[in-house]
């Protein structure tokens, strides 16, 4: 299904939320959905990205590589730090 087309009930269908994919302090790496509801630690930048990818639909626009550290919330709200100068 195309995410401009209506699903089943008639309503357009909403896209989930972008995932971030960064490096944690410790250099693993994360991808997680923006919204806190999915993510994990990767050993590989690929593995993170196969894993959004899976995760949101095949939908490469929707995720955001992030320059600085980017910590695994297992709480429910992203955490980015700002990059070091």
């Amino acid at each position: 299904m195309n995410r401009s087309e209506p699903s089943c009930s008639g309503r357009p269908s909403r896209s989930p939320a972008p995932f971030l994919i960064g490096r944690d302090s410790h250099g693993c790496w994360v991808a997680q959905q923006q919204d806190g509801k999915s993510g994990g630690l990767f050993a590989d930048r690929g593995e993170a990205i196969r894993f959004a990818m899976a995760e949101n639909g095949r939908h490469p626009e929707d995720i955001i590589m992030v320059a600085g550290v980017l910590e695994l919330d297992t709480q429910g709200t992203t955490q980015q730090q700002p990059r070091a100068a």
